[in-house]
């Protein structure tokens, strides 16, 4: 197996527990190091790595092959591109880019070069959303009529990070968490025909919008896709209402949380949520209306990195796709355009 020489352009937060350790943990990667701009941190981790002082050091390496563009949003199209460029194939942080036309710009260019760029969307790969896919489906709660997707959590207090907090193009909760919803959406129920938003600014002193209520309109259902920092009694992270029945999950994906306390991923137990977070299904099978617990499905953010591998080595499509990636900014788009405008936008 020939190795894929990779480099991230940050060992912060997301370098250090999303990228790292199943790069390390996939033998058909090599991680090489990272770009540094003043912490040098990453050879404290893995001491057998680079740590680059540019960008050009990356892309002037002609044995790197795969480039992960893990920097603030804003910088996404920017760096992004000049991988591209270089020749090399990217994994590009979500949101993927600020604006469609960047969006769709790297798309081209990706095909005008022949590489591949896939989109770190690694929440399709969450425990609790793979359940609530196979319920989706399964058709076991009958025609839908409604969903809704939270991703909630209490902190009124402003991140130290200054790209989170000052006005720009990649800051705020509905370009950071939002991205994550909308995909997920569109991923199960595909696109819609129209958007209505509330986007707003709760939190003392911010400068960027903390709090979305995103109503995306199906032919026959909709979805609400809703995202906040002043929610201390948490919601279902998930609740499908169908002519059938309901199912209801709380978000008890662990990854993250065992991620940041320094576990190393596996290919066994990995990603194997507690019974205690179990979903509720009640519904109607076969005449019999029942109402039980639905053991959740494994999750492991391994999937995406070995669909990297495939379509590198293998030419296979890129486990989340430039192309998948583009709607997910259009609806952004459309959402800032809705709150803005208080109006329903057709898409």
């Amino acid at each position: 197996m020939k190795k894929i020489k990779t480099a991230l352009l940050s060992y912060g937060m997301s370098g250090k527990v999303f990228h790292a350790p199943f790069l390390k943990l996939h033998e058909g990667f090599e991680l090489v190091g990272s770009w540094e701009r003043s912490k040098k941190l990453i050879q404290n981790d893995h001491p057998e790595v680079t740590s680059f002082p540019t960008i050009e050091s990356i892309l002037e390496n002609d044995t790197i092959e795969l480039i992960v563009v893990n920097t603030p949003v804003a910088t996404h199209y920017q760096y992004a591109k000049k991988a591209l460029q270089a020749g090399k194939h990217i994994i590009v942080e979500k949101a993927f880019t600020t604006t469609v036309a960047e969006a769709e710009e790297l798309s081209a260019l990706t095909k005008e070069k022949k590489l591949k760029l896939a989109v770190f969307q690694n929440r399709r790969w969450d425990s609790d959303f793979k359940t609530v896919q196979k319920i989706v489906n399964d058709g076991i709660l009958g025609e839908l009529v409604e969903a809704e997707f939270h991703f909630d959590r209490y902190n009124p207090n402003l991140s130290l990070k200054q790209h989170k907090e000052t006005v720009n193009e990649g800051a705020g909760i509905l370009k950071d968490l939002g991205p994550h919803l909308i995909d997920q959406a569109l991923y199960l129920f595909g696109y819609p025909k129209s958007v209505f938003a509330d986007i707003r600014l709760t939190r003392e002193h911010t400068q960027v919008d903390d709090y979305i209520d995103i109503l995306l309109y199906y032919k026959e259902f909709r979805v609400r896709l809703k995202a906040g920092f002043f929610v201390r009694e948490a919601n279902p992270a998930y609740v499908l209402h169908g002519k059938k029945g309901s199912f209801l999950k709380p978000r008890g994906d662990v990854q993250e949380d065992d991620l940041k306390l320094g576990e190393k991923p596996n290919l066994d137990y990995w990603g194997t949520e507690s019974q205690t977070n179990q979903g509720v299904l009640h519904t109607e099978v076969d005449g019999k209306v029942i109402r039980e617990k639905v053991p959740t499905l494994q999750g492991n953010y391994y999937d995406f990195f070995d669909g990297v591998y495939n379509a590198i080595r293998n030419d296979a499509p890129e486990p989340v796709t430039a192309q998948e990636g583009t709607p997910v900014m259009q609806i952004i788009e459309a959402a800032i355009k809705s709150s803005a405008q208080q109006q329903i936008i057709t898409l």
